[in-house]
């Protein structure tokens, strides 16, 4: 049973699209009517595809989908608004959607871009399983908890392992702040921040020995695993 997140401000549309989602017995649907209801609940549970109607009170759809992409840079979102205009549908994609659907639209072909988009998803979570990793002259496997090279051996901690797979999937792209904080602390408090930012250091120092490998800081996003 995968979990979508749906949020319209139309309450009729809203029931329909959730009712018809879960007659087809895959999926369970939870409906939020604004975009601030859908962003507390999002950070609440976890799901495996968004759709956001565009225009909406308190927070709209595009200004939501900004914000999950600081969460979660993957998770599939679909855009829907009764606007047809290419200014929308460009944002839309700018914005990390993942596809985007014009108001009126007939449900069978919302399930299908619905299974389309989770089907790509389980794709890239198998590749995602991987748990050793290469890293220059390094090493890593998740599992053990252990980086090797050249003989020598470091133990991690869990939460040292976790952020150093998480850099390993983005080698050479950006990790950002928040969704290291979401998937490992589950919180992205100040407090937490400054957690993290210490088995950062851990990390720089176990992987020192390589020149070619290097944590980097990007401004304003986040952490990037270098290797050359």
């Amino acid at each position: 049973m995968q979990k979508i997140l749906l949020a319209e401000d139309d309450p009729n549309l809203g029931e329909l699209l959730k009712d018809y989602l879960e007659l087809k017995g895959k999926y369970e649907v939870v409906l939020c009517q604004d975009g601030e209801q859908a962003l507390e609940q999002f950070r609440k549970d976890n799901f495996d595809l968004c759709i956001f109607d565009v225009m909406m009170p308190r927070k709209d759809g595009f200004t939501l989908g900004k914000e999950i992409r600081k969460i979660n840079q993957t998770i599939p979102i679909i855009f829907a608004t009764a606007k047809g205009m290419m200014e929308d549908k460009t944002q839309a994609f700018e914005l990390g959607g993942d596809d985007y659907i014009t108001k009126p639209f007939r449900v069978e072909e919302l399930l299908l871009r619905i299974n389309a988009l989770l089907k790509r998803v389980s794709k890239d979570k198998e590749e995602e399983l991987a748990d050793k990793f290469e890293i220059g002259g390094y090493f890593f496997d998740y599992t053990s908890q252990i980086i090797s090279y050249k003989g020598q051996q470091q133990k991690l901690s869990t939460k040292e392992a976790e952020l150093l797979r998480l850099l390993c999937l983005k080698k050479n792209d950006v990790l950002t702040r928040e969704e290291a904080l979401i998937k490992i602390w589950h919180d992205d408090n100040y407090f937490t921040g400054r957690s993290m930012d210490v088995f950062l250091s851990k990390l720089r120092k176990y992987l020192k020995e390589d020149p070619n490998v290097e944590i980097v800081n990007v401004h304003g996003k986040g952490y990037k695993l270098l290797v050359s």
